[in-house]
């Protein structure tokens, strides 16, 4: 069986800094990952074109990145049934306008939503979502948990080290 394929979406190249790391952790659980930048606002037939054939050209899960009014999430789940993420990218006023436009949306398009600027958590939850399908995917994902745990727990002997000396 071929790895899964996802599509990280961003609404501009000025995106790509803040979603480096989604890629990279999408790498890490063997997730293949098609990136491109197609705007809600720019390119809108564009954007319905590449969600309305995802699912025929192989995409599995899309993460759309995108800042201010941020819809191109919203777009692309309107026009597919494949599971979208949104990471709203934070620019202005915050990033609340972002955030918004991005968790708010209507009944019946759903779009699962991460914090700003976060590709690290929508990588995980993309991978979570295809080890439903993956079982390869799943021995990765605790891997990584008892190694994020590893760390907590050497930072809490390195501080009790330190308490201990004052």
């Amino acid at each position: 069986m071929a790895n899964p394929k996802a599509a990280l979406i961003m609404g501009s190249d000025s995106d790509f800094d803040k979603i480096k790391g989604c890629i990279t952790k999408l790498k890490e659980f063997k997730i293949d990952c098609e990136v491109r930048v197609i705007s809600a606002h720019r390119t809108p037939a564009k954007a319905m074109e590449y969600a309305a054939n995802a699912e025929e050209n192989g995409i599995e899960i899309i993460i759309c990145a995108a800042g201010m009014a941020a819809h191109l999430a919203g777009v692309i789940a309107a026009n597919t049934t494949v599971p979208v993420i949104g990471i709203p990218i934070e620019s202005t006023f915050s990033g609340m306008d972002a955030l918004l436009a991005t968790v708010q949306m209507p009944p019946g398009i759903p779009v699962a939503t991460v914090g700003l600027n976060n590709g690290t958590n929508a990588a995980i939850l993309a991978a979570e979502i295809l080890a439903l399908k993956y079982d390869y995917i799943r021995p990765i994902l605790k891997s990584a948990r008892k190694a994020m745990a590893d760390g907590v727990a050497k930072k809490d002997a390195a501080i009790q080290e330190r308490v201990l000396a004052l």
